[in-house]
């Protein structure tokens, strides 16, 4: 037996104490709960506190959140989440779904490898590009499934374009649903969730929670500037929050999304242990959802891979409107980290040193975030095939900075997968004079409202026409931002083998063949000398 525990989960360590076969019981303690794991079942007991966030106080309490915790999880990880099982007997010898009188419950779970959380995954160093690739694909599809569309009257203003090529994604990806318990339902506009008293109800509870655990002046004065700027922010974005919430990105989410609820199991994405405990901490925007695991991979040293999950999440579910709240809810997130970190050092133990020093690492980084970076509009000047996106995928990366792909959003604006194959002919259908003009306009504005929520951007098209590339310096301009035209130019016979080897491997959104190359090549505008001066030359021949 472990000293410091309760008699009933020490009494639950015993093999013996199981209704299946055990050989061992590992135990894992977190600041809410702990887990028994058997081998081929882990058990969750919730612990009997009360932290204003959670009140397991009851054993009634504790019963509800167990059967709500496997409702909400059989949403993502139905295979994992088996049920509530009931403890009996006393708590110095208890019995697994014994005969008598009810003293626990516990959330049974089929187990899989402890050491298989991407966290875990991330201090082996053995983390990957491709697992932020299934984050983004399966955040993306979760959050557009079960989406209704907003009510005929809702005040859409400027959001009316932007919200019809995503209302696309969700009208499509619907009725290709199973179950509607898979979908992350929306919230009722009557509903108390997702409003902007609502949402900031969590965000000053982090600062009433965190301040009492401070003991070093730095950290406590660290934490009130961090108030300040929550407050100011809060009233600023306030608006848009409502106006999302009418929108209908308001939805029951996971609630807890960071690297440690996320695990690698049979060389795929497990998304497991969403919030249960209460309700408005998983009823939120979708925005505040992926900022948690934007938030953490950057703490943990990934920046590069933040940046990718948030942009291959953006291409999924065309959520750019939500980048206004982007750095807010960043914010909350590393506090809501500090929280967890500092309730854990005030609970003692042999890593109280450890877990205090990870709150101030959280603090430090909320007040990170909080700073807006240096602003910057790129745009792509490249024919078919030049290695324009493969170039900004690392870009958007490395500099930190929204990546908009025309092959995607033109695919989105007419209602298709990015992967769907329209077919259109030469500059016909998709690619007609109009639809290019619409689709340039609608870069813009996209671009716009990045820059306008705080956020670099770079334009991946061919920007063939200098009316396009003028269309992007002037609204440069307008915003005072520095603009550059990143020039891909590669000869001619290169460019024809690349596209003959795109469509050949498949699985890119570009529907560019050799007779759209020749059209390009017979129609385009060169740069320029009066654009030389924004020109930045790129050498992609490699």
């Amino acid at each position: 037996m472990q000293d410091g525990l309760p008699p009933l989960i020490q009494a639950l360590t015993d093999p013996a104490c199981h209704d299946h076969p055990v050989e061992a019981v590992r135990l894992i303690e977190t600041h809410i709960s702990y887990v028994l794991l058997t081998g081929t079942y882990a058990y969750k007991i919730k612990k009997t506190l009360d932290l204003g966030f959670l009140d397991f106080s009851t054993l009634a309490k504790r019963r509800q959140a167990c059967l709500d915790e496997v409702r909400l999880n059989r949403r993502l990880a139905p295979e994992i989440y088996l049920g509530v099982v009931a403890l009996t007997g006393s708590p110095t010898s208890p019995r697994i779904d014994g005969a008598g009188e009810v003293i626990e419950y516990a959330v049974k779970m089929r187990q899989f490898p402890p050491d298989a959380t991407l966290d875990l995954l991330d201090a082996q160093g053995l983390l990957e590009a491709r697992h932020m690739e299934a984050i983004a694909a399966t955040l993306g599809q979760f959050h557009l499934a079960g989406c209704q569309r907003a009510e005929a009257d809702s005040p859409w203003g400027s959001a009316e374009a932007v919200w019809q090529p995503v209302e696309q994604n969700f009208l499509q990806i619907a009725p290709r649903l199973d179950d509607p318990a898979d979908s992350c339902q929306r919230a009722e506009v009557d509903s108390p969730w997702g409003s902007a008293e609502a949402v900031w109800q969590p965000v000053e509870q982090n600062f009433l929670q965190i301040a009492p655990r401070l003991d070093d002046p730095a950290d406590s004065q660290r934490l009130d500037t961090l108030r300040r700027w929550s407050e100011t922010e809060h009233a600023r974005v306030a608006p848009r929050m409502a106006q999302r919430k009418r929108d209908g990105f308001v939805r029951e989410c996971h609630g807890d999304l960071h690297l440690g609820n996320l695990a690698w199991v049979d060389d795929r994405l497990l998304v497991f242990d969403c919030i249960e405990f209460n309700p408005e901490l998983r009823w939120i925007d979708i925005v505040s959802e992926v900022a948690f695991c934007f938030m953490d991979l950057i703490h943990r040293q990934h920046r590069d891979w933040a940046w990718l999950l948030l942009n291959r999440w953006l291409e999924k579910t065309g959520d750019h409107g939500g980048l206004a709240l982007l750095r807010y809810y960043a914010v909350y997130r590393a506090l809501v980290r500090a929280k967890v970190a500092f309730i854990r050092a005030s609970q003692g133990g042999d890593k109280r040193d450890d877990a205090a020093h990870e709150g101030r690492a959280y603090l430090q980084l909320a007040e990170e975030l909080t700073r807006l970076p240096a602003l910057h509009l790129d745009i792509t000047h490249g024919l078919s095939g030049s290695g324009k996106t493969t170039v900004t995928h690392t870009l958007m990366q490395s500099a930190a900075a929204i990546r908009l792909r025309s092959d995607v959003e033109r695919k989105r604006l007419a209602g298709l997968d990015a992967l769907a194959r329209s077919g259109s002919g030469v500059a016909a259908g998709l690619y007609s004079a109009d639809a290019t003009r619409h689709l340039y306009q609608h870069l813009a504005d996209l671009a716009d409202g990045i820059l306008q929520a705080g956020w670099p951007v770079i334009v991946d098209a061919t920007f063939t026409a200098r009316w396009q590339r003028d269309l992007f310096r002037q609204l440069a301009d307008a915003r005072g931002v520095d603009f550059r035209i990143l020039d891909f130019a590669l000869a001619e016979a290169t460019l024809r083998e690349r596209i003959r080897q795109r469509a050949l491997q498949g699985g890119d959104a570009s529907e560019a063949d050799l007779a759209v190359l020749q059209h390009q090549l017979e129609t385009q505008e060169p740069l320029a000398p009066d654009e030389r001066d924004s020109v930045v030359a790129l050498d992609n021949t490699a």
